[in-house]
């Protein structure tokens, strides 16, 4: 299981963290096109939208969307 930070846009407080089995390079392939498209069209995907496309393209993969992760400073 891999935490990734998923930052699609310059404001901070939009980035989200994906709990999943999916590699860098799957969760790439089906974002990356997405913020693309709404950089060059000018429209904007919610978080949601984007675990949605996610989940579709890989049905059978762990993807839960968390909008905070927890850190343990010891």
């Amino acid at each position: 299981m891999n935490i990734f930070r998923i930052n699609t846009s310059a404001w901070q407080e939009e980035d989200f963290y994906l709990m999943t089995s999916l590699t860098e390079e799957k969760i790439k392939k089906v974002i990356q096109p997405m913020v693309e498209y709404e950089r060059e069209n000018e429209m904007m995907y919610d978080n949601e939208e984007y675990l949605n496309a996610l989940q579709e393209k890989y049905p059978r993969s762990v993807i839960e969307m968390h909008q905070y992760i927890e850190v343990l400073n010891f």
